[in-house]
């Protein structure tokens, strides 16, 4: 049992993977954490652009999204290259490719040539826009992604608007993906052939906000970023100490009735101002108001503290530095060490999912840049088009 319980449950699988920066590169990823082998298909002499984007040793950027896989250096704007890679994709199980449409087609590695030599093969293409409609041949960006499918305006206020600190687009599409596979490969299992995945940064927030798209259909009007705060009760506040912390109530009335003893408010059970939690919804902001001036005069744990005891779900609301010091995150064991052949060690961030007989991996660092020509390609790897 102790051996099978170590195998990954994409053991066997081959990914062959033509993406770069995060999409494609986070879908080939997740892919590797279960198991299978991905190996990144990069240009001549800088690879994917994201390698550039920390120190000379390492990029943490394009460490996040490229653990677990082996690297083979081919140029595919030649012909030696672009037979290398028809080779290793005709023996592949699962190719990820976030090109713009047509570029593939244009470097004679298009799915339908691929596909008519490996009828098996699953294809998942991650675009901007789509691999149709006006815009999809346009470039597409994680940011314009958020703004183009509603998530963004959603998250800010549309009057001061700001964009995001997190790549949602470039993350969301690349979990899309990876589940559209997974359904492909069990579909293969079931028909013996393979099949197109497509996805995009704007299909995948789209998808995202199916909530407050289907509200949005039901009464006609446009959610904004408080829309949601005050239907799902949900509250920021600024502690006595400065430091800000969440409450979120949600629908059980035994949740309001433990922040009006926590606050010393019982008085607000019966007020109709706040009863029942529609009345608290329509007078969110003066409810916000009354609880932000309790909350101003004790520091953060004390009102957590009581929070807890009272079973309001609540939280600190944490910077980096603080997520890895919180008991929870740390029993969870989030944070994980990899070797490095530089810096001995680089540290990331687990799989999400914990597989109880099959668990996803994290053992490698992301390879340096063709690290696996010789052994994907032959010690003649040079002679097929690969960087010198």
């Amino acid at each position: 049992m102790a051996e099978v319980a170590s195998r990954g449950a994409l053991e066997g699988v081959r990914v062959v993977e033509l993406a770069s920066y995060v999409s494609g590169p986070y879908a080939g990823m997740l892919l590797a954490d279960f198991g299978a082998e991905v190996i990144k298909i990069e240009p001549p002499v800088h690879g994917d652009p994201f390698r550039g984007w920390g120190t000379v040793d390492y990029s943490a950027t394009f460490g996040s999204v490229n653990r677990n896989k082996k690297s083979v250096v081919l140029d595919l704007k030649t012909e030696a290259g672009q037979t290398a890679a028809s080779e290793l994709i005709a023996a592949a199980d699962i190719v990820v490719e976030n090109f713009r449409p047509g570029t593939l087609e244009r470097l004679n590695l298009g799915y339908e040539k691929c596909q008519a030599a490996n009828p098996r093969l699953i294809w998942c293409s991650i675009t901007g826009f789509g691999n149709l409609g006006p815009r999809a041949d346009q470039p597409g960006y994680d940011t314009v992604g958020q703004a183009m499918g509603g998530l963004l305006s959603l998250l800010t206020d549309m009057e001061a608007p700001k964009p995001m600190g997190i790549s949602f687009a470039d993350h969301l599409s690349g979990m899309v993906a990876c589940n559209g596979v997974l359904a492909a490969l069990q579909a293969r299992h079931l028909t013996g052939k393979g099949q197109r995945v497509d996805t995009s940064l704007v299909e995948s927030i789209i998808s995202f906000c199916g909530e407050n798209a289907s509200r949005y259909f039901e009464n006609g009007i446009v959610p904004k970023r408080a829309t949601r705060t005050h239907t799902a009760q949900v509250y920021a506040f600024v502690a006595g100490d400065a430091k800000p912390f969440v409450i979120h109530l949600s629908s059980p009335e035994k949740f309001w009735r433990g922040l009006c003893k926590v606050v010393g408010r019982m008085e607000w059970k019966d007020d109709p101002r706040f009863n029942p939690r529609r009345s608290r919804q329509k007078n969110y902001d003066i409810l916000h108001q009354g609880l932000s001036e309790i909350f101003a005069t004790r520091e953060r744990e004390h009102w957590l503290r009581l929070l807890s005891e009272e079973d309001v779900p609540s939280s600190a609301l944490n910077d980096f530095a603080e997520v890895f010091n919180e008991p929870q995150v740390q029993a969870l064991k989030m944070r994980v060490k990899v070797p490095h052949p530089k810096l001995g060690q680089v540290e990331l961030i687990r799989n999400g999912a914990r597989l109880s007989d099959t668990p996803a991996r994290v053992d490698k660092c992301s390879p340096e840049l063709g690290e696996h020509n010789d052994e994907i390609l032959g010690n003649g790897s040079r002679m097929k088009g690969s960087a010198s």
